[in-house]
């Protein structure tokens, strides 16, 4: 169980932070949407768009059942819904990067790439749904929590270096 799970809303930062921590730590990052991506040689969205959520579910539940039997040392930034994997536990330390629904939307739309985020991201065309999807999602994420850091306007290096600090005193306990 050496691996760190990133779990959160989706657009939190967990990908950013994910790759701040591998430049100043021993773990490597590797993110769940990227392998569907490279398993299915298709974008999310276009998942979501040609074979469905529950098609793109069956694809995560498959990958966690991998990632728990193959991978280790590892950082693992997943999706907003990869939180519901049966085996997350037995994967690693759940780590749930939090910030409240505008905090993240204005994240997106102050990046460079805009745009794409918010296109690259199905359930977020709606925002009222996307609000009502975070007010369901945001306290079984919370439940899950091994460690919790609140990227509320935080850069990434803060968020990195509290969440190895947060792993760190988790492991020793």
């Amino acid at each position: 169980m050496n691996n760190i799970i990133l779990i959160g809303f989706m657009g939190v930062g967990k990908g950013s932070v994910a790759r701040e921590v591998a430049k100043n730590s021993p773990y490597i990052a590797i993110d769940t949407d990227d392998i569907i991506e490279s398993m299915e040689n298709k974008k999310i969205k276009d998942i979501f768009k040609d074979e469905g959520e529950t098609y793109f579910r069956e694809l995560e539940k498959n990958l966690s059942l991998w990632l728990e039997q193959n991978v280790s040392g590892t950082l693992i930034s997943t999706g907003g819904g990869f939180y519901k994997a049966q085996n997350l536990k037995k994967i690693g330390i759940v780590v749930l990067l939090d910030s409240p629904f505008n905090a993240i939307i204005k994240r997106i739309k102050k990046h460079p790439n805009a745009q794409n985020k918010l296109k690259k991201r199905p359930l977020l065309k709606d925002l009222k749904k996307a609000k009502e999807l975070y007010d369901l999602r945001r306290p079984e994420y919370f439940a899950l929590a091994d460690v919790v850091v609140d990227v509320t306007n935080k850069s990434e290096i803060a968020c990195a270096k509290e969440l190895l600090e947060k792993v760190k005193l988790c492991l020793k306990n």
